[in-house]
């Protein structure tokens, strides 16, 4: 076997040295010792602010948070507002080592990741249940995307290990981690490093009280990533909000475009050629980001790309069926139509891909490679097509 002489391979074998026998409290080596635990009291400004947090359990190491395993009204606000707005990107825990219930040192120990919304998940599927939650520092990304990410990583996870003491705090030597962790995650270094056995458990935290019923053996139902209509459709919003930006942009130059005339902007002329043209892209962007990810499985072909663009075209067809004012007597504008929104929509569904387990990143660059210059080709060729049809329109040619 080829000998990994990486400056990340050598990190963990130094790692390794310090980590503590088990039933230790201290490393052996002389090698940089990890912060102690601080020990940590719940204070008024922590209840205000972080309700989740309900006490704390003593061990060897110090004092760790206790968190409640009810979510309140006010979480369920705040996972709504995670799925239509970038408040997600804010919505974090401090990375560190918390306690459900009253664990002790024979509790189980399970891992997920710093983004709120995940641990929130895993708590409340903990209720009843006496259990060590190790949260990492994934820059408060979830567990999926901070395994492609490389955040929920085998370094962090040493790194938590170490800083958190677990050794000393766990009486056996096994941590349960999330099986849409495992691309980031080496198990063999890891249990190099700290001496924990790394066991993958089920997909949905709403699986583990099975699974450690179990004897944290995960059955083929929860190694299974449902991904239904419901879970699919429940992504979308995340999908349409940013694409509106696009459709903003759009909007404003569309009626600029159909209102310029020899003789300055028209507004009369601008709202009516714009609007037909403003709906069909709203259509294609719905298309790409609410009908492609929705019907996913029944759309024909692998490519988000293709999918969309399928779809795009599908409903500009119905969309100039059901509403003939859509339709346009020029025939290189009824051209356009066909040409530029099913093509928003192919962009806009090309980027539910990062939601998706339908495809990995290999798969996403595949897809960047081919779909990036049609793009490009479209855009040019939709251009050409307003820069002739408004020259014929004012007798240029």
């Amino acid at each position: 076997m080829e000998k990994d002489n990486s400056p990340e391979a050598a990190d963990i074998k130094n790692r390794a040295k310090c980590a503590p026998s088990q039933g230790g409290t201290v490393c052996s080596c002389r090698a940089e010792k990890s912060e102690p635990v601080q020990l940590k009291q719940v204070t008024p400004e922590i209840v205000q602010h972080k309700r989740w947090i309900t006490g704390t359990v003593r061990t060897p190491m110090g004092v760790i948070y206790a968190v409640s395993t009810e979510i309140t009204k006010q979480e369920i606000f705040e996972h709504l507002m995670c799925r239509i707005s970038g408040f997600r990107k804010s919505y974090m825990v401090t990375p560190g080592l918390y306690a459900a219930g009253n664990p002790d040192s024979q509790s189980h120990v399970v891992v997920t990741a710093n983004y709120k919304l995940s641990f929130d998940k895993v708590r409340e599927s903990l209720a009843d249940e006496n259990v060590w939650i190790l949260v990492l520092d994934t820059k408060g990304i979830n567990v999926w995307c901070a395994a492609g990410k490389g955040t929920f990583g085998t370094a962090e996870l040493i790194n938590r290990i170490i800083m958190t003491q677990l050794t000393s705090i766990a009486g056996h030597r096994e941590i349960i981690l999330p099986q849409l962790g495992a691309p980031g995650v080496s198990a063999h270094q890891v249990k190099q490093a700290t001496g924990f056995q790394v066991l993958y458990g089920p997909v949905y935290a709403g699986d583990l009280k099975d699974y450690f019923k179990s004897g944290c053996v995960a059955s083929k139902s929860m190694r299974k990533v449902r991904f239904s209509m419901i879970d699919r459709l429940i992504l979308t919003p995340m999908e349409i909000i940013p694409a509106m930006g696009i459709f903003a942009v759009f909007t404003v130059i569309i009626f600029l475009y159909f209102g310029l005339s020899l003789s300055g902007i028209n507004f009369a002329d601008a709202f009516k050629g714009a609007f037909p043209f403003i709906v069909l892209c709203f259509t294609a962007i719905l298309s790409g980001a609410l009908i492609t990810p929705v019907l996913l499985p029944v759309i024909p072909f692998k490519s988000f790309a293709v999918k969309g663009w399928l779809a795009g075209i599908f409903m500009v067809w119905v969309s100039k069926q059901l509403f003939s004012w859509l339709n346009t007597p020029a025939p290189e504008l009824t051209f356009l139509t066909y040409l530029m929104f099913p093509m928003i929509s192919s962009y806009v569904a090309l980027q539910f891909t990062g939601s998706t387990t339908f495809t990995g990143m290999s798969g996403v660059k595949k897809e960047l490679k081919y779909a990036v210059p049609l793009y490009i080709i479209t855009a040019i060729m939709s251009i050409a097509v307003l820069v002739l049809y408004k020259a014929n329109q004012w007798r240029l040619l």
